[in-house]
């Protein structure tokens, strides 16, 4: 009889699990009282569920890209609400408190200290996943709350505000970390954002494989300053420059590279004739500012040899220049699988035909509506 009643049981929670997980996939957008409501309209089934059914469930009512903070209303805390067994369910679970977005510098710090470090606690040594909004300039509270989890924070995403002149954070300082995104949340001048952030990236730990820095222009006197060895295990870097001259400077400082994503007012060619190979990037891709009106020719195809590429992407740099492309093409000799161009490229339907000539197999893609790069 127990072995039936079990049975039911599972089965039961097998039928709610997929329904939800249905759900969340259709609709990650809708809000996590939508998802409350589903689970409370079958209180009394879920009530009954095994343990581990009720840990699924509660991992599928929290989208794997939402932002989470230690508000009762919201989940993971809202489900330690319910019932005594949900909270001790949930309590139990670390995957669930491996993620947070955390604000420094606005309302009752010290409230706020003790409720996301009562929320980091819950994870019990899991990689954490951080979400920084800062709103000040005091680097001792927050380096306070984060130095017991400094080894733990595997991702970090940092926005600097308007109040905040300079990064109280230092990405050496987390010897986990293998990601870190910055941006500005105000409309402050990148440029001086970006200098005054300059510390904070000039040496990367051993474990940093993504930097991601957007909306914050870094030049190439900042660039040359770093340490060679600074961003030597990067995989993939999405960076923002005022020139094409950055380009020589971040070859040498990043030559593990797998993806490139680089973004700059190109109004000027690069001040180089040495060639610049790369034995290890697979992806480029390459915008012009939006802004500026370029008629220009870019001179990068004429320098660079990449043996590895698969895929190109380019968007605003006006005027393809064809001949040095398929200068670069034949230099290289690289496997390339993917061409796309986007808004604010000028080719020509030979030029095209010509590609699909070179590589019969080649996934060629126009899309002249798209002029950015979504980070």
């Amino acid at each position: 009889m127990q072995t039936s009643h079990s049975n039911a049981n599972s089965s039961a929670g097998s039928h709610i699990l997929q329904n939800i997980q249905g759900n969340v996939q259709v609709s990650n957008q809708h809000d996590v009282s939508y998802r409350h409501r589903q689970l409370v309209e079958e209180k009394v089934t879920i009530m009954q569920l095994p343990t581990e059914i009720l840990a699924q469930i509660f991992l599928c009512c929290i989208p794997e890209d939402s932002d989470r903070t230690p508000a009762q209303h919201l989940d993971p805390v809202l489900l330690t609400t319910v019932c005594q067994r949900w909270r001790e369910i949930a309590l139990d679970m670390s995957s669930l408190w491996r993620k947070l977005r955390l604000e420094v510098g606005r309302g009752n710090w010290q409230h706020r200290a003790f409720c996301y470090d009562t929320y980091l606690k819950r994870s019990r040594g899991r990689q954490l996943s951080l979400t920084l909004e800062c709103h000040n300039d005091d680097r001792k509270e927050l380096r306070s709350l984060l130095h017991p989890y400094v080894n733990q924070i595997s991702s970090l995403s940092f926005g600097l505000s308007s109040g905040a002149s300079s990064c109280p954070v230092v990405a050496a300082d987390f010897g986990g970390l293998e990601k870190l995104v910055m941006y500005t949340t105000s409309s402050n001048s990148a440029l001086t954002t970006a200098h005054s952030v300059a510390h904070s990236i000039a040496q990367l730990p051993p474990s940093m494989r993504t930097l991601k820095l957007t909306d914050l222009w870094l030049d190439l006197k900042m660039l040359s300053g770093f340490n060679p060895l600074a961003w030597v295990n990067l995989t993939n870097l999405e960076i923002v420059v005022d020139a094409l001259n950055c380009f020589p400077c971040l070859f040498r400082l990043c030559p593990n590279l797998s993806s490139l994503t680089i973004i700059g007012m190109f109004s000027s060619v690069i001040e180089t004739s040495e060639e610049l190979p790369h034995c290890k990037l697979r992806s480029l891709r390459i915008s012009g500012d939006l802004l500026l009106d370029w008629t220009g020719s870019l001179g990068l195809f004429d320098i660079i040899t990449l043996p590895n590429l698969r895929a190109i992407e380019a968007r605003n740099v006006g005027q393809w220049p064809h001949e040095a492309f398929k200068g670069f093409l034949t230099r290289s000799q690289c496997p390339l699988e993917s061409l796309i161009f986007g808004g604010g490229v000028v080719t020509t339907r030979q030029q095209l035909e010509e590609y699909g000539t070179i590589f019969p197999s080649l996934s060629l893609v126009t899309d002249p509506m798209r002029y950015s790069f979504y980070f």
